[in-house]
């Protein structure tokens, strides 16, 4: 295709992968700066862990994962070739916009005050599920993904495919060790004293009793 054809059908899209860099770093800031100024900062060990998820979440799943998309889909308009036509497309746009969802109802139920600690607990075992099943369908996309560019060449082993089916067995394991982490129940964070006094109160409420009786 004529470099200068490539260009005016391009249009707007340099200012707005732009504009999409600027918001992406934008919200990684504003999430930085809330969880460190607002919620306790950072740590691997205490309740301040909870804040590594928000964070990588939105750095993982939302602006690289974004600029991901953008970029393939440029891709695609320059060597004329057509959108959304694989599975792997189909698997990974399904993916993300599941997962921005997932993100949305996470920071409604979880943050954002006035939720009842009720519709929070039957909520979280729904979020946890989401979450697992989600890394899966990433993994599964990459897979996808790796399998169709390869797909010609496959046959005769090349050592780029030696190479990408070795990246396909670590994503595999990977994903495997993650899953077996968070299913496990004698290794998530122990509730705090708060959670576990809301949850008593919760589930003596349910069953009919006051919560201070004995």
């Amino acid at each position: 295709m004529d470099d200068s054809l490539v260009r005016e059908n391009i249009g707007l899209m340099p200012y707005l992968v732009a504009a999409s860099q600027i918001l992406g770093v934008a919200v990684l800031a504003i999430t930085g700066t809330w969880l460190s100024q607002y919620r306790g900062g950072f740590s691997w060990d205490g309740p301040e862990q909870f804040n590594v998820h928000p964070l990588c979440m939105v750095l993982g799943m939302v602006f690289l994962c974004g600029d991901g998309i953008i970029a393939v889909f440029q891709y695609h308009k320059k060597k004329n070739i057509n959108d959304m036509y694989s599975l792997h497309s189909w698997l990974g746009i399904t993916t993300f916009t599941l997962y921005i969802l997932q993100w949305i109802l996470g920071f409604v139920m979880f943050f954002l005050p006035g939720v009842g600690f009720a519709y929070k607990n039957r909520f979280k075992p729904l979020h946890v599920f989401l979450g697992l099943s989600l890394l899966l369908s990433t993994i599964a996309t990459c897979l996808l993904g790796l399998t169709e560019k390869m797909l010609d060449d496959y046959s005769k082993l090349p050592a780029e495919g030696v190479l990408v089916n070795s990246l396909g067995l670590l994503l595999v394991a990977f994903g495997l060790v993650i899953a077996y982490i968070v299913t496990r129940e004698e290794w998530r964070r122990p509730p705090l004293p708060e959670e576990q006094a809301l949850s008593i109160d919760f589930r003596t409420l349910t069953q009919g009793e006051s919560p201070t009786e004995p």
